[in-house]
């Protein structure tokens, strides 16, 4: 008896669980429907709002470098015959001679000068001569230029004569042509008859004159050997200048390009000939025309009683009194070692 009660007990619970379950599932049903509903809604309101625009892929705004300033120099083009009535084989086997060495001891005086050469004047018409030869163009600043950038040499910095600061031979081509320049000229292509006032970006770029390096600066010592009791002189450092001018082309100023160590050319100037109107088969070599004082120059800055280390016409304006206090210096130099002899 016990069993079947037991038994009726568990199929009614059974029974009971059983109808709990179909009327939670009857309950979802509706809910599931409405989701399906709020669903099909929603992508009709999708269907109709406008879709968001795709965003466009980014566009660089930063503007290309302009183009760096070049320098042209002249190809070095040697000949393939011997271009001379003989053979002139001296040229390629000369070097400089050794100075003589001066002990500090026997340096008992001492000044330093600087000069200002004028390729305008008759003496240093050699210059600028501007033929053509186995060792490329003949001017003189051609030559200084094509050592440099072969790597014969090192150019260093004009704000320094003391040679400092090491520049690179592409600050050289800026400080001799100068940055390119973008100016707006009227866009001829899209505006024929310039009625819409269009315009376009172009690019100057100036070519390198050397017709505008007129002047040379040579930085140079005076010592008084006691030992050989004369006095000495010794080119330290060239320099070559730039003559700036105002928009209307007249004179403005002169501005040093680069300095370049003189014992370092040597060797290169040995092997370098110097142009002779008179005779183009005497013809001297650039490091000879610099030992032998071969050209024409004026003192502009010496150390002879220049405490502030200024240039002459820093103060003295006149330029006729400025070359006149110039010869006055080098009177001085020379007075010095005249003045050491009793006759």
């Amino acid at each position: 008896m016990k069993n079947r009660i037991i038994k009726l007990c568990l199929l009614l619970t059974v029974m009971a669980f059983t109808a709990t379950t179909v009327e939670a599932q009857a309950r979802k049903k509706p809910v599931r429907k409405a989701a399906k509903r709020t669903t099909a809604k929603s992508a009709n309101r999708s269907k109709n709002q406008p879709t968001a625009a795709v965003a466009p892929p980014p566009v660089d705004t930063v503007k290309p470098a302009p183009p760096e300033a070049k320098l042209d120099i002249p190809p070095i083009k040697k000949s393939l015959r011997n271009d001379n009535a003989i053979e002139r084989n001296l040229v390629k086997d000369r070097i400089p001679l050794a100075y003589e060495h001066i002990r500090e001891d026997d340096a008992v005086y001492m000044q330093r000068v600087w000069r200002e050469i004028d390729v305008h004047e008759k003496m240093n018409l050699p210059f600028v001569y501007k033929a053509e030869g186995d060792q490329g163009n003949q001017r003189f600043i051609y030559i200084l230029l094509n050592a440099i950038k072969n790597d014969s040499i090192t150019a260093f910095s004009p704000d320094d004569d003391r040679f400092t600061t090491p520049l690179p031979f592409q600050e050289i081509v800026k400080g001799l042509v100068g940055t390119p320049k973008v100016i707006q000229v009227p866009d001829l292509k899209n505006d024929p008859d310039g009625s819409k006032g269009l315009m376009r970006d172009t690019t100057i770029v100036d070519e390198f004159n050397p017709d505008k390096i007129e002047r040379f600066w040579i930085k140079e010592d005076w010592v008084f050997d006691k030992e050989s009791s004369r006095m000495q002189v010794r080119i330290l450092g060239i320099a070559p200048l730039k003559t700036i001018t105002n928009d209307d082309g007249s004179y403005r100023d002169v501005t040093p390009i680069f300095w370049v160590y003189y014992p370092d050319l040597r060797p290169i100037f040995a092997k370098h000939e110097v142009y002779n109107g008179k005779n183009f088969g005497a013809r001297m070599s650039w490091e000879e025309l610099f030992e032998s004082r071969m050209f024409a120059s004026r003192i502009i800055k010496s150390t002879v009683n220049n405490p502030n280390d200024e240039f002459i016409r820093s103060y003295i304006k006149d330029p006729i009194l400025a070359l006149l206090e110039g010869d006055d210096m080098k009177e001085r130099i020379f007075n010095y070692e005249q003045d050491l002899w009793s006759y």
